[in-house]
Parts: C-alpha cells; sequence; structure tokens
C-alpha cells in the first residue's frame, strides 16, 4: 500500500467523484422502481397467483420501468466502465424475466440487489478514505520527521562548527606559547652561558688584582722600612756630628731618599687603582648576580604559568576534539536515520 499510497491519494477524488455519480444513478433507479412499480407490482403478482399469466406476456406499465432500470444501470456502467453495475444490469434482467414465473415480487430482488451494491461501493469508499487518510497521515508523519532530522542535522553540525573552531583557536595558543618557551629556554640558557663566562672573567680578574696588590703593598712595605730608616739615620747622624765637632772623615754614601719617595708615591697610585679595580670588579661581580639570580627566577615562574597554560589548553582542545568526534558520530547516525526516511518518503510519495 505504500508504494501506491500517493497514487491512491492522488486517484481518490476521481474515485469519489465517480462513485458518488453512481451510487446517484443506482438512487434514482431505486427510486423509479419505488415510485412506478409499487401499484403494478400488487396488480400484476396477485393477478398471475389467479390467472397463472406469465412475465413474458406481460404488457403493463411495470414493463416499461423494468426496461427503464435495465436501460438505465447499463448506460451507467458503459460510461463508468464499471463491471459492478453490468453484472447488476443482467442481475437484474435476470430477475425480472425469470422471478415470476414463480409466484415471486421480482423488484423485491432487485431493491435487494441495488442495496447490496450500495453497501459494496460504500463499503469501498469507506477503504479507500481509509487508505487516503493513511496516505495522508503517513506522508505528514513523514515530513516531520524529515524536518526534525534536518533540524537535528543543522544543530549537531553547529556544534561541531563551534567546538572545531574553538579547538582549532586552542590549539593556534598552545603553538604560541610553547614557541614562547622555547625562546625563554633559549634566553636562559644564553643567561647561564654569559654568567659562567662572566664568574670566569672575574674570579681571574680577582686573582690577578689580588696578586699585583699583594705585590704592591709588599714592594711598599720594603721601600719604606729601607728609606724610612736611612732618613733618620741620616739625621741623627749629622746632628751627633754637629755636636761633636770633629775633624771632617771621609765621604760615605747616602741613600737617594728623593728617588725612593717618588717610587714609593708611585707605588701608592698603583695601590689604590688596583685596590679600586678590585672593588669594582667584586660590586660589578654581586650586581650581575643579583640581576641573574632575579631575572632565572622570574624565567622559572614564567615557565611555571606557561607550561600550565600547555596543559590546561591541551586537554580542553584534547576535550573538545573528543566532543567533535562524538558529535560527529551523532550525526552520522541522524544523517543515515534521514537517508532511510527519505527513501521511505520517496516510496510513498
Amino acid at each position: 500500500a505504500n508504494d501506491n499510497c500517493m497514487q491512491t491519494a492522488a486517484d481518490h477524488e476521481a474515485t469519489v467523484k465517480a462513485r458518488a455519480e453512481e451510487l446517484k444513478v443506482i438512487a434514482e433507479a431505486r427510486k423509479i422502481l419505488a415510485d412506478t412499480t409499487s401499484g403494478a407490482v400488487d396488480q400484476t403478482y396477485s393477478m398471475l397467483q389467479t390467472a397463472a399469466l406469465t412475465v413474458s406476456r406481460l404488457r403493463t406499465h411495470a414493463d416499461l420501468a423494468n426496461a427503464e432500470v435495465i436501460n438505465l444501470v447499463k448506460k451507467l456502467a458503459r460510461e463508468q466502465h464499471s463491471a459492478a453495475l453490468a453484472q447488476l444490469a443482467s442481475r437484474i434482467s435476470a430477475v425480472l424475466r425469470f422471478g415470476a414465473g414463480a409466484g415471486e415480487d421480482p423488484f423485491a430482488k432487485v431493491k435487494g440487489l441495488i442495496q447490496e451494491l450500495i453497501e459494496k461501493l460504500e463499503a469501498e469508499a469507506g477503504t479507500e478514505a481509509t487508505e487516503k487518510a493513511y496516505c495522508d497521515e503517513q506522508i505528514a508523519k513523514t515530513e516531520e520527521k524529515k524536518s526534525e532530522l534536518n533540524y537535528d542535522i543543522s544543530k549537531l553540525t553547529a556544534k561541531i562548527d563551534q567546538a572545531s573552531a574553538k579547538s582549532a583557536a586552542l590549539k593556534g595558543e598552545v603553538k604560541d606559547v610553547q614557541e614562547e618557551l622555547a625562546i625563554l629556554a633559549k634566553t636562559q640558557a644564553e643567561m647561564d652561558t654569559a654568567r659562567r663566562e662572566g664568574h670566569a672573567s672575574f674570579v681571574q680578574a680577582q686573582a690577578d688584582l689580588q696578586e699585583g696588590l699583594a705585590g704592591v703593598r709588599k714592594a711598599l712595605g720594603v721601600l719604606r722600612e729601607y728609606y724610612g730608616g736611612a732618613s733618620a739615620a741620616f739625621v741623627q747622624g749629622g746632628n751627633l756630628r754637629a755636636t761633636m765637632r770633629q775633624p771632617a772623615t771621609p765621604e760615605l754614601h747616602s741613600k737617594a731618599a728623593g728617588a725612593g719617595g717618588s717610587i714609593i708615591g708611585i707605588l701608592e697610585v698603583v695601590e689604590s687603582d688596583f685596590a679600586k679595580n678590585l672593588a669594582a670588579e667584586e660590586t660589578e661581580e654581586d650586581s650581575a648576580q643579583v640581576d641573574y639570580v632575579k631575572m632565572t627566577q622570574q624565567n622559572k615562574v614564567t615557565q611555571t604559568l606557561k607550561n600550565q597554560d600547555v596543559a590546561y589548553k591541551t586537554k580542553e582542545f584534547t576535550s573538545l576534539d573528543k566532543n567533535v568526534a562524538d558529535l560527529t558520530g551523532d550525526r552520522e547516525t541522524t544523517d543515515a536515520e534521514r537517508s532511510a526516511v527519505l527513501e521511505y518518503y520517496a516510496k510513498i510519495k
């Protein structure tokens, strides 16, 4: 029934119209019988019962009614191409021809045949109406289901697109953060190298300055001890000779106090420079170490935060990808269901 559902529905209007015409004519035939034969039947068949006359010898008003009814039904059978009406005409003719011979009322049988056909046609009409109603119901339900599935697929597609876009954005953000982490790691490595090299340079400079400073101070000690003692001895000797007024003695070698003082002065400047340079190197090293430690700590905090960001976003887009896979599976299932509905719809349409 489903395969011909739409055909049945399409033919229903024409069928209803034709059947209505058929029923109208049959009702007219029945009315003709009722209006024109009631009196004739009583007269004719009461006479038959008393005079034993046959139907073939009757030329009453009832004969004319018989012919009119039969011709009317035959005409309708031709116009409507109705086998049922053609069969009814034959049965009416037979009943009218042979019914009277048995002393029966043939029109009662004719009316019965007409009533049977009417009931049959009405039953067929009811069946066809039921089938059309079923077709209409199935088509309406199928179209509703198709619309529902189209909406579901559209909704799933929107969710998939939204989740996919968000996942792609998160993956892009993770990539950017990972690049930042790589740059941060490279920067920290360069800082570590620079700090090692800077500290090594400081250690060498410190050792050189400390060694030089120690040498200068040692030299100054020797010079000061030497030239400082010579000056005292010279002064004391002069005073003693002046007091004793002894005769002149041979000229003795005297220390070059002036030159020694110049050397001591130069070494004192060198000592000061070495001390200042050593202090500057130590201050610079301390500052560089403090800055290095501070920056390293900041980098560690930044690295930790960025790693957490990567972990969180990776977890989020992984969850979104799983959701996309689930939604895609749901859409495929729904699409398969829609295909089945469309196939069924094509059959009943």
